[in-house]
C-alpha cells in the first residue's frame, strides 16, 4: 500500500525524532491529525496514533483528552530525555561506583569541569534551588 510518492520507506527512528522535535516546539499539545499534518507527510493516521501511543507508554509524552481522543506533549527538553535515558542506565546497573568511575574517566577535560562546576552548585533545576 503507498502512502505517497516519497518513495523508499524513512528509518522508523528518523520519524520518531521527527514527532519529538515538532511536539519540542509545539505551542502545546497535539493531535495526531495535527502532528501527522505538520509532520508534511501522506502518513497512514494509525502509524502517527501508534508512534504517539508507544512514546506516551514509555513516559516521553504526556497527553490530555481532546473530544474522543488525545493530545499529547513532550514531557521534557531533549537534554531531560537524555539525563532521563542516563538515570535508567545507572539504575539497572549493580556496581553503580564502577560504572560512575568509568563514565567520568571517559569524560573529555572540557565535560569533567562541567561536572565539576555542577557538583559544586548546592541544588540543581530539577529540586528548584
Amino acid at each position: 500500500m503507498e502512502h505517497g510518492s516519497q518513495g523508499a520507506r524513512r528509518p522508523h527512528g528518523e520519524l520518531l525524532a521527527d514527532v519529538l522535535a515538532l511536539l519540542w516546539a509545539a505551542d502545546g499539545p497535539m493531535t495526531p491529525q495535527q502532528v501527522n499534518a505538520a509532520l508534511g507527510r501522506n502518513l497512514a493516521r494509525t502509524t502517527v496514533t501508534t508512534i504517539l501511543i508507544r512514546l506516551h507508554e514509555k513516559g516521553t509524552l504526556v497527553r490530555v483528552r481532546s473530544g474522543r481522543g488525545f493530545a499529547y506533549s513532550a514531557a521534557d527538553d531533549a537534554a531531560g530525555l537524555a539525563a532521563g535515558r542516563m538515570r535508567r542506565e545507572l539504575d539497572g546497573e549493580a556496581d553503580r561506583d564502577l560504572v560512575l568511575k568509568r563514565f567520568v574517566s571517559a569524560l573529555s577535560e572540557g565535560d569533567e569541569d562541567v561536572l565539576r562546576l555542577l557538583l559544586q552548585q548546592p541544588g540543581t533545576p530539577e529540586d528548584g534551588a
